[in-house]
Parts: structure tokens; C-alpha cells; sequence
């Protein structure tokens, strides 16, 4: 189109072709140009990977390529720049060796003036070598270099004192020349850095910064850092001078530590101020390890300063590494780092004022001063500082919280279970003290009379400083916890007397369940008392008037605490427990042999089946008839002894399960109760010397018959086998086999005369279980009265007689086998017939 046409012109042209034909025309081209473009790019790609795997050709360029399809060359298993890192440091390595092996080995055999002149050239070269270097893009070799220059310059260090100061402390000296050394390398880091580098690929930036090369320096000036070494290096060599120097004075354990924490100091802000992430790193690494061991060392300190002095030196130290750790705290912008500095130096304040007054105060009182730091220390959340400096200064305080509440426990354990000793030594006599009572075999932890402050205190901060509503109910029943063992451990901690122990032990049991009756949910008070009881009732086993009245108080207590809504499940059965042992205790305060308690142990599973009738809680009623069997266990396991005191309490126990039967709900109770009587029919006419098998099946078989008689009657439908069938088999079938191996007349025919009667019965009435189960024993019966002459027929007979016999037997089965086939099925009918 010629210039000249105007723009105004071109709305008004015709587009030919249309303006759709050319758009797909357009769209065809660009397709066929992506597709080109693709097939183009995988052939670039295989050139340049065939030109960096290929030899050098030796033959002529028109040589043939490998084509397309060619086996793959292996990959290089090192990369360039790889390659080119290791050679250059393994360069600067070598002349690094080199050049100390000339300033030792070499250095005697030239003057003053030619060694001066030496190391000078070596050093400036290495030194100024980076600058042109950097200038040509080579940032790597400029590095290796500038490394060779810094160790330059130590060697000069150590040439200089070798010649000018010979005699001088070592130590001091190298206090100096590493101060002096650090001051020289950041310096010339910063001043390489400062260089104006042209623009282009020279201009190479640390890690951090902008591209450009140019880093945000502390005060808002631009700072160019093409070396990464020197500062580095620099801040590493800083970490000595201050240890260096207090070792060369002769510094004791503290001007260590505060040299440790002085160093920490200025590598934390190093590490808060300066950009580069170098730098940082290495302030980062010395903070934390110089920081940590001068905390350390300053704990120690505290720990084992013997007098004011010391403990304040050492919380003075403490203090510094407190502020360290609290001030990188409040710069830094991390939350997680924030709060683990505001812990550590929570924690580490604590330790510093609770140093000082554990030298100040007894030593029974060492834990509680700790705890009342860490109590003070809550009070920074209510000041205006950043939500994880809180969170950390509340975790510092909990963390020696948790700590003074695990050196309380030992003294509550034993609190709680000292007086289980009193187990094995009933009734032996009431010790002096409750401290007595409860160390019996383990010794009082040393410096626990403050026990009982620790968690005391602790609940009051829980309940004073949790107030929301998603842990208040939590914080509530750990603070019940904390109280239940404060005020457990006062008699054993104040060594009260005995009685007092015991009263105290009562009321907190009844503290207990009064909390329980009003707090919601009800667990922690209620195993509280629980715990609390069974401490008390072992208490009380030192003395006779004591065990009766305190679990007779249980009983009461415990009874009327079932009454309350939710608590009948536990305080039921707990008052059922104490009721039993109250049975077991006051037989024994009567002299009473075993199997006479065993008759008062019985008054509880009566208790039991009473109260569980008149609760309408399901839970109530189950953990009572629970508690009810054990308590009859108990008194069958104490009865044994004596047979007839058992058949006893074997009948009066299976009254109580009757009794129990008869509520709709408990009907399968019966069985049991059953079970209960037979036993005690069976144990009583053991105890009458009674050998008879018929005496002990009789009292099993007549009751499951009137049973039978009685379903049948109710329930038409039920078979006689079901019906009849256990009984008569529990009487016939001793009594068939006791008739066999007796060789008496009367057995047998009384037998089979009950034997025919069950048989006549059971035709009479139609019955398939007494006729067949009288029939087979009349048989068999019949079968025994036979034997001997049997056996004697046998004997009178010719030997092949029983063979002939045998032979005829058999041919009249197979002769009569169908009509024996049809005779069968007759009878099968008609007993079918019977019910």
C-alpha cells in the first residue's frame, strides 16, 4: 500500500477475502509454523547434546553424523560449573599450603627484607587479583583468590610476631591479631564491594539482593558485595578476640560466660541488622552456639553459687543472655523464632532471680521461689507486647510450672499410696505422726514441707488466668486436682498427728463428694473422693477402732452420695465395697473364724439385690448387683473351709439370686440361683458322708420335672424333650451306671422298676422322652440282670456253637430285613405320633 493513502481511507476499504477466510487462512499458517517450530527445537536439542557427548572428529567434515535414531550417549555425571568449583578450590588450597609451608620452612633462609618484600607481594597480589577478575565476569575464580589473599594475611600475622614480637603472651597476641584480622577482612570485603563494576555480567549479586548487585544496607545506603568470602569470614574471625582475650587474663568461670554472651550479644545484631544472607547465617550459627553455652555456663553457675555474691554474678549473667534472647525476640519478624526467644528468655530470667533467692532463703523453699517467678512472669501477657512474645513468656511460665508440680509428686504418691503397707500389718498399733503412717519402707523426700504450696499455687494461676471458654472447664478439674494434693500431702509435709492425718484424709474425701454433686461433669471430683477413700481405709488399718470407724463413715458417706443424681454408678458400689470390708472387720473384732464372717458378708449381696430392685438407673443397678455377686463370692471363698457353713451360704445365696428372678428384667438369674441350690444340696450331703448318687440327682431332677410339668401346662407346643428330657436323664443315667458296677440286688430292681414306670408313663400319655429314655434304661438294666447267665450259656456251649448261632442270626436278618424295614417305619410313625 503506498504511503501516501491516508489513515482515514483504510475503515472504508474491502477486505478481499473475507474477513472469516482469512482468519482461518491465519490460523492454518501459525499451525503449520508451531508445528515446525517443534520439530525444529527436538533437532536443536539432540545437536547440542551429540556436540557435548561426541569426541573430537579425526576424520575428514564430511564424516557421517549419527542420525536421529542413534543409541543415546551417557550423561555427563559432572556438571561445569561443578567441575570449575572444585578445580578453584582445590587452587586455592594448594597455594594455600604452599604459602604456609614457605613462612614456616622457608622463612629462616632469606632477610628481613626480602621476606617483608615476599609476603607483601603475595598478599597484595592475592588481594588486588579479584578486582580485574570480577571486571572479566570470572566471579568464581575472584572468590578462590580473595580466600588465598585472607589466609595471606594470617601467615603475615604469624610471620610478624615470629619476627618483631617473639616474646609475646600467645594468647594476647592472638587476641589482637584476630581483632585486627576481622577489622581488615570486613573492611576489605566492604571495599570491594563499594567498587564501581560496570554494568553487564560483572555486576553479579550476593544471595538476597537485588538484581544489580546492590544490597539495602541497615541505614538505607546500597552496598555492592560481588565476594561472598570476606565478611563472612570476617564475623567468623570476630567470634575469638573476647575469649582470647579473657584467656590470656587469666578470666575465671564468669568472665568466660560473659565473654561467651558478649560475643552472642554482637552476633545477634549482626545477625537482626545486616541483610546479607552470608552474613547472617554465620551471625545466626554463632548466636545460637556461643548464646546457648554461655547459657549454660551461667545456669551452672547459679546453680552452684555458694553465697550471695556468686548467685548475683551469675544471675547477672543470666539476665544478659535473657536480653539477648528477648530483644532478638522483639526484631525479629519470624512468630516461631519470636517465641522461642521470649521462652528462653522467660526461662532464663526465672532461673536468674530464683538463683539469687535460693542462696537467700532455705533450701526447702527453693522450688517455691521458682514457681513464684514463673508466676510473676505471666504478668508480661497483659503488657503491650506482640502476640508471640506472649505466647513464649506464657509458655517459659507453664513449662516451670510443670516442672515444680513433677517435684511434688513423690510426696503426694506417698501420700496417696504410703498406707497400703498397712495391708500386711493389720491392727499392729497407731503411729505417732501421720509423717509415720504413710513411710513405712520409703524415706520422706528431702525439702518437701513446702509440697503442698507448689500445687496450691499452681491451681490459682489456672484458675485466675485461663478464662476462656474452650479451656476453662479443663482448667477447672486440673485445678481440683492440683488442690485435692495440696491438702493430701499438709499431714504427711506438717507431720501432723496420726488422728489428724485420718481427719484430714475424711474431710477431703467428703470435700470431694460434695464438689461432685454440684460440678459438671462429675469424673474428676468423683475419682478424686474415690482415691481418697481407699487412701483413708488403708490409713485406718493401724488401729481396730479406727478401721471400723472410718469405713463404717465410708459406708454412710459413700450411700448417701448414690442418692445424687450421676454419682449412684460409682458411689453405689464403692459403699457396697466398704460395707463388705466393714462385715469382714467386725468379725474379725468378734474373733470370729472365717466362715462365720462369711454369714455377715452375706448381708450385703442383700443390700445389693434390695437396692438395685429400687433404682430406676440402669447403670446404678448393674454396678450394684455386681458389686452384690463379688460380696457373695467373698463370703462362699470364706466359707470352704467348713462344709456345712458352706452349704449355708451356698442356699442363702442362691435365695438372694431367686429373689433377684423374680423381676421381669432378671429372669435368667434363675439359673444361677438354681445352680446355687443344687450346689448346696450337693455340698450338704457331702458333708453327711453320703455316697449314694440317687441322693444328689434327686435334688437336681425333681425340680427340673415340676419344671417341665409347669411349661408344659403353659406352653403346649413344648417338647417332651425339652420338657422331660433333662430330668430323667439327670436321674436314671447315675443311677444306670452306679447299678453296673453294683453287685447288689436292690439297685438294679428298684431301677428297672422306676425305669418301667417312666416307660408305662410315657405310652400312657403318649410321650417320645420317657418312653424312650425309660425304655433304653429298662433294657439296659435287663441286659445287666442277664450278663452272668449269659455268659455262663456261653460257656456251657460247644465252640462251634456260637459261630452256627452267628451264621443263623444272619440269615434270618437278611430274610425278614424288608419286614424289619416296614416294622420300622411303624414305630417311627407312631412315636412321631407322640408329643
Amino acid at each position: 500500500m503506498p504511503r501516501r493513502v491516508t489513515g482515514t481511507t483504510l475503515p472504508g476499504m474491502t477486505s478481499i477475502p473475507p474477513p472469516a477466510e482469512e482468519l482461518r487462512l491465519l490460523d492454518a499458517e501459525l499451525r503449520q509454523l508451531d508445528a515446525r517450530r517443534a520439530l525444529l527445537l527436538t533437532r536443536r536439542a539432540w545437536l547440542i547434546s551429540a556436540l557435548r557427548t561426541a569426541p573430537a572428529p579425526s576424520g575428514p567434515p564430511s564424516a557421517a553424523a549419527p542420525g536421529p535414531f542413534a543409541a543415546p550417549a551417557h550423561r555427563p555425571e559432572a556438571t561445569a560449573p561443578g567441575v570449575q568449583n572444585v578445580l578453584l578450590l582445590l587452587g586455592g588450597i594448594l597455594l594455600t599450603v604452599a604459602a604456609v609451608a614457605f613462612t614456616v620452612v622457608s622463612w629462616g633462609h632469606m632477610g628481613i627484607a626480602g621476606r617483608a618484600l615476599v609476603l607483601a607481594a603475595l598478599t597484595l597480589t592475592a588481594l588486588g587479583a579479584p578486582l580485574p577478575l570480577l571486571r572479566r565476569g570470572l566471579r568464581s575464580t575472584a572468590e578462590s583468590v580473595a580466600g588465598l589473599g585472607l589466609a595471606l594475611t594470617v601467615l603475615d600475622a604469624y610471620a610478624l610476631y615470629e619476627v618483631a614480637v617473639p616474646d609475646a603472651d600467645g594468647l594476647g597476641y592472638a587476641a589482637v591479631t584476630s581483632a585486627a584480622l576481622a577489622a581488615v577482612w570486613a573492611a576489605y570485603g566492604l571495599a570491594v564491594g563499594t567498587l564501581h563494576l560496570p554494568a553487564g555480567p560483572s555486576a553479579v549479586t550476593t544471595p538476597g539482593e537485588k538484581p544489580g548487585g546492590a544490597g539495602e544496607g541497615p541505614v538505607g545506603t546500597r552496598v555492592r558485595l560481588p565476594l561472598r568470602l570476606p565478611l563472612p569470614a570476617a564475623l567468623a574471625t570476630a567470634q575469638l578476640p573476647l575469649l582470647l582475650w579473657v584467656a590470656a587474663a587469666d578470666g575465671g568461670a564468669h568472665a568466660v560466660t560473659a565473654a561467651l554472651l558478649a560475643t552472642a550479644a554482637f552476633d545477634t545484631a549482626v545477625a537482626l541488622l545486616v541483610p546479607v544472607k552470608p552474613v547472617r547465617a554465620v551471625a545466626a550459627v554463632g548466636a545460637y552456639g556461643l548464646g546457648g553455652w554461655g547459657a549454660l555456663a551461667a545456669g551452672w553457675l547459679s546453680w552452684t553459687a555458694s553465697g550471695p555474691s556468686a548467685a548475683a554474678r551469675a544471675a547477672a549473667l543470666l539476665l544478659l543472655a535473657a536480653s539477648i534472647a528477648l530483644v532478638a525476640a522483639w526484631r525479629t519478624p519470624k512468630p516461631g523464632v519470636a517465641a522461642g526467644g521470649a521462652l528462653t528468655g522467660g526461662l532464663l530470667t526465672v532461673a536468674a532471680v530464683g538463683g539469687i533467692l535460693r542462696v537467700s532463703l532455705p533450701a526447702d523453699w527453693t522450688v517455691v521461689a521458682h514457681l513464684v517467678c514463673a508466676v510473676a512472669l505471666l504478668g508480661a501477657v497483659r503488657t503491650p507486647l506482640a502476640e508471640p512474645m506472649k505466647r513464649g513468656l506464657a509458655w517459659a511460665s507453664g513449662a516451670v510450672q510443670a516442672v515444680a508440680v513433677v517435684w511434688a509428686l513423690p510426696p503426694v504418691g506417698l501420700a496417696l499410696l504410703g498406707p497400703v503397707d498397712w495391708a500386711a500389718r493389720i491392727w499392729s498399733g497407731a503411729p505417732a505422726t501421720a509423717r509415720e503412717a504413710v513411710t513405712a519402707d520409703v524415706p520422706w523426700p528431702a525439702h518437701a514441707i513446702t509440697a503442698p504450696l507448689v500445687p496450691a499455687l499452681v491451681a490459682l494461676v489456672l484458675v485466675m488466668a485461663v478464662r476462656g471458654a474452650d479451656w476453662r472447664p479443663q482448667a477447672l478439674a486440673a485445678a481440683t486436682a492440683l488442690v485435692w494434693a495440696a491438702v493430701l500431702v499438709v499431714p504427711a509435709s506438717l507431720e501432723l498427728p496420726y488422728a489428724a492425718g485420718l481427719s484430714v484424709h475424711g474431710l477431703t474425701a467428703v470435700a470431694a463428694l460434695a464438689l461432685a454433686t454440684r460440678a459438671r461433669p462429675v469424673v474428676t471430683p468423683l475419682v478424686l473422693a474415690v482415691l481418697t477413700s481407699a487412701s483413708l481405709a488403708f490409713l485406718s488399718l493401724a488401729s481396730e477402732g479406727a478401721t471400723l470407724t472410718v469405713l463404717g463413715a465410708l459406708v454412710l458417706l459413700f450411700a448417701a452420695a448414690a442418692l445424687r443424681p450421676g454419682l449412684g454408678p460409682v458411689a453405689a458400689p464403692v459403699s457396697l465395697g466398704y460395707a463388705t470390708a466393714l462385715a469382714c472387720a467386725a468379725g474379725a473384732s468378734l474373733d470370729l473364724p472365717a466362715h462365720r464372717i462369711a454369714l455377715l458378708v452375706l448381708v450385703v449381696p442383700v443390700a445389693a439385690a434390695v437396692s438395685a430392685a429400687r433404682t430406676d438407673d440402669a447403670a446404678t443397678t448393674v454396678s450394684c448387683e455386681v458389686a452384690g455377686a463379688a460380696a457373695g463370692l467373698l463370703a462362699i471363698g470364706l466359707a470352704v473351709t467348713d462344709p456345712p457353713v458352706l452349704a449355708l451360704v451356698l442356699a442363702l445365696c442362691g435365695v438372694i439370686a431367686a429373689g433377684t428372678a423374680v423381676r421381669e428384667d432378671r429372669r435368667p438369674v434363675g439359673y444361677a440361683a438354681a445352680a446355687l441350690f443344687v450346689l448346696a444340696a450337693w455340698v450338704r450331703l457331702a458333708s453327711w458322708d453320703v455316697g449314694s448318687p440317687e441322693a444328689y440327682t434327686v435334688v437336681v431332677s425333681v425340680p427340673a420335672l415340676v419344671v417341665g410339668v409347669v411349661r408344659r401346662r403353659r406352653d403346649g407346643a413344648v417338647s417332651s424333650w425339652t420338657a422331660y428330657g433333662p430330668g430323667l436323664t439327670a436321674t436314671l443315667v447315675p443311677s444306670l451306671f452306679a447299678a453296673w458296677g453294683d453287685t447288689h440286688w436292690l439297685r438294679p430292681l428298684l431301677l428297672g422298676t422306676a425305669a418301667l414306670l417312666v416307660t408305662l408313663v410315657g405310652a400312657r400319655h403318649r410321650l417320645q422322652a420317657p418312653l424312650v429314655v425309660g425304655g433304653a434304661v429298662l433294657a439296659l438294666d435287663a441286659l445287666h440282670e442277664l450278663a452272668p447267665y449269659l455268659v455262663q450259656a456261653v460257656g456251657a456251649l460247644p465252640r462251634w456253637a456260637p459261630p452256627a448261632l452267628a451264621g443263623l442270626l444272619l440269615l434270618a436278618l437278611g430274610a425278614t430285613y424288608e419286614q424289619r424295614i416296614r416294622d420300622a417305619r411303624r414305630v417311627r410313625e407312631v412315636l412321631g405320633k407322640m408329643r
